[in-house]
């Protein structure tokens, strides 16, 4: 049997080592369209994003700290 034919190695896989991706739809904080919300929970980030205006916020699930943001139209504080 060539290697093309030939079956993997399986490897036992429990469900700690899988991550289920959760993601609930939401209205965007910037333009008020249909926007989602991604919980990546082995990783502990929560990821905000809209489609129509490009809205972005990445941060720490656990802590809250924002880790990423973009978002066309809002001027940073001063």
């Amino acid at each position: 049997m060539d290697a093309i034919c030939s079956s993997p190695k399986l490897e036992k896989v429990t469900l700690r080592d899988i991550e289920i991706p959760v993601v609930q739809k939401i209205r965007c904080p910037n333009c008020g369209s249909e926007g989602e919300r991604h919980y990546i929970s082995q990783s502990q980030i929560t990821r905000t994003q809209c489609p129509s205006c490009d809205y972005l916020m990445v941060s720490c699930t656990r802590t809250g700290k924002v880790i990423e943001a973009y978002a066309p139209g809002i001027n940073p504080r001063k």
